[in-house]
């Protein structure tokens, strides 16, 4: 800070400025700092935010908060992507303490002549800095007027504390003591790092068959991609597509005794075909991974990669780079480890040795895949690598190409998730599938958008290849419709692993979250035209529900943003209702109330009180709510009244059409 006025704590501030917060283009998000002064003289303050290209944005005014607390905050945007800067700066107002003093002395004839000749020197001094055509005369009038001593001082008052008058004072302020807040970053993506609906699925097992010979191609899995298209989807995320080794290759269900035709895990990337820059042989080409991109994005999807730092024994790197790996006491290269799991095909990198040559080698990888039109990246395991490589990876990556967009496979400890969110990954995996209780559910949204919105943005996957829930095992099919739908309302973000619309959910052992015959270990070729419609599984696959919920994300901002979330009491601990409301740019509000029966297997009925000011309500307002799901619609009121059949319908998704008395 340099000047007169104090500016404290402005947030938002990620470690004191180290890091850049996060937004998108267009997203809202309230800057707000502790504004005061010696004595009682009035102050104002603004935000300013400076774009990627050095230019500076109309200024945005801060408003006051709860009295007494000197807590200034305003709401702001940023309209392109790229780096960003933002300030505070504050100022003494001689004319909010003058229409302060004047207000009070004036009234009860107190220096009234002494009162409005100040104000009048005020204007004049104001009247210097505005342009003619923005209200100089005016100003020069309402001097005039204040000195006119044959007018009653109050009605000389009133007319320099007009609207039009105020609004040019207001447009045009005096400055006393100017200050200015050091900057901070701001670093904004474009909307799909914040909203977005992602598809995983294994191009290998796309039209492979039931010959284990016969695995699947990117010819094939182009196939898929209407299919997930019309579910709404806008990313199609795929595991590693990369040769794979054929040391210590797994076998089905990760048996160490693999037979000829096992296909071993991507995640073991590398054999004599290629490294990470590599397309497995039996996926087909670049050329056809080209056209699988091309045919993606026609159908408005984008296609994301797997980069996973570690190699298989017989990856190039093994040979070439030997000294990027671990050595154990026999000589070995340690393979990875995460006791009592053991993954004897995977060598972890070890970045304390060639630190160089290592990071520019995966500085290449990336922009290898970018140059072939791959601008969305789920990082495996990211916690497993030095935090300031990240940072200097994704600075690197930013310089050229800031629309990339790095997810964070991270099921690690909070400090560890929200690091790698600081040091510039733009959304993370999250803890959302071990939350199933109603406290647990509601504590961990409200964390998400607010304590960590700064940096991290969550994405809810509601299965992976590696979990499968009890939740899902044993709950039914009731069970994965309410997964999906906290997922795909309580994050911008959300994600389903291919088979969840199957209901796909028999673990390998009691107390696992492995799926029997993992397709990590296996190809696993889905008859996806039986569900159909004329196939012999039609209508029981919960394709359209899914379809149902994406088409509401897209129609609902209030769904689109992270910030925005109040929590609903209920007098059922199965029974949890938030709601997200959103301004919109006509000037109305989107305001979205979801209420979930948690309890896949019975019946559960609540009576909700809502918090009507969340809602932008007095407690007396009535609403009138429209279900998303069922089109059914009620009036609420503050007490409403839900009942959840899990076997029907578990969840409401309530767009508020009209409220009022």
């Amino acid at each position: 800070m340099s000047g007169r006025i104090p500016i404290v704590d402005v947030q938002p501030a990620v470690d004191c400025g180290q890091y850049p917060a996060k937004a998108v283009v267009g997203e809202r998000f309230v800057v707000s700092a502790t504004v005061f002064r010696e004595g009682h003289d009035a102050v104002n303050a603004e935000v300013v935010l400076t774009g990627p290209d050095g230019r500076t944005r109309p200024r945005v005014r801060l408003q006051p908060g709860r009295p007494g607390t000197d807590r200034w905050s305003a709401v702001v945007s940023a309209d392109e992507v790229g780096s960003w800067t933002y300030h505070v700066e504050a100022w003494g107002d001689p004319f909010a303490t003058w229409r302060h003093d004047a207000g009070i002395k004036v009234p009860a004839s107190l220096d009234v002549e002494l009162m409005l000749e100040e104000g009048a020197r005020l204007f004049e001094q104001a009247a210097k800095k505005v342009p003619r055509q923005n209200g100089r005369e005016l100003l020069l009038e309402t001097a005039r007027s204040l000195r006119d001593a044959s007018r009653p001082g109050k009605a000389r008052l009133a007319a320099a504390l007009a609207p039009p008058v105020t609004a040019i004072t207001d447009a045009f302020p005096i400055r006393d003591f100017a200050t200015r807040s050091r900057k901070l970053p701001l670093f904004v993506q474009r909307e799909l790092a914040l909203f977005g609906s992602w598809y995983e699925f294994f191009p290998r097992s796309e039209g492979a068959t039931s010959n284990p010979a016969r695995s699947g191609t990117f010819r094939t899995a182009s196939a898929r991609l209407p299919a997930v298209a019309a579910m709404g989807f806008d990313v199609v995320y795929l595991p590693p597509i990369h040769p794979i080794g054929t040391t210590a290759r797994k076998g089905k269900n990760n048996t160490l005794d693999p037979g000829p035709d096992d296909v071993g895990v991507p995640w073991a990337i590398g054999s004599p075909d290629g490294g990470h820059d590599a397309i497995h042989p039996d996926l087909g080409t670049i050329e056809d991974f080209d056209a699988f991109v091309a045919r993606a994005r026609e159908l408005g999807l984008e296609v994301a990669l797997d980069l996973a730092l570690q190699a298989s024994p017989d990856h190039p790197w093994a040979v070439e780079h030997r000294d990027w790996f671990s050595e154990r006491a026999d000589g070995t290269i340690a393979y990875a480890e995460n006791p009592p799991k053991k993954y004897q095909d995977i060598y972890p990198i070890n970045f304390d040795r060639d630190r160089d040559g290592i990071s520019s080698e995966v500085l290449r990888i990336f922009r290898y895949w970018i140059d072939h039109g791959i601008k969305v990246f789920r990082v495996d395991n990211p916690h497993t690598k030095p935090l300031s490589f990240w940072y200097w990876l994704i600075g690197e990556i930013r310089k050229t190409d800031p629309d990339v967009i790095l997810l964070a496979e991270a099921f690690t400890k909070p400090a560890m998730m929200r690091q790698l969110g600081k040091v510039g990954f733009d959304q993370s995996y999250t803890y959302f599938t071990w939350r199933t209780g109603r406290e647990e559910i509601e504590q961990y949204l409200v964390e998400l958008a607010d304590e960590t919105s700064p940096y991290m943005r969550p994405n809810f996957f509601v299965n992976t290849p590696d979990i499968l829930h009890a939740y899902l095992q044993y709950g039914g099919r009731p069970a994965f419709k309410i997964r999906a739908v906290l997922a795909a309302t309580g994050s911008p973000s959300w994600g389903v692993y291919a088979g969840y619309e199957l209901y796909e959910h028999v673990a390998v052992r009691p107390g696992s979250e492995e799926y029997l015959d993992s397709e990590k270990y296996q190809l696993r070729p889905r008859d996806w035209a039986a569900y159909e419609p004329g196939g012999s599984k039609e209508g029981q696959s919960l394709a359209p529900y899914i379809a149902r919920l994406n088409d509401v994300r897209r129609r609902h901002r209030a769904l689109q943003r992270l910030r925005n979330i109040t929590i609903h009491h209920t007098d059922n601990d199965a029974v949890t209702v938030y709601s997200r409301r959103e301004p919109l740019p006509d000037g109305g509000e989107d305001i979205v109330i979801v209420a979930v029966n948690l309890d896949p297997h019975g019946v559960q009925e609540a009576t909700v009180s809502l918090d009507l000011p969340g809602l932008g309500l007095d407690w007396q307002d009535t609403i009138v709510v429209h279900d998303e799901i069922t089109g059914q619609t009620w009036h609420w009121g503050q007490r409403a009244y839900v009942r959840l059949d899990p076997h029907h319908e578990p969840c409401h998704v309530l767009a508020v059409r009209r409220h009022g008395n």
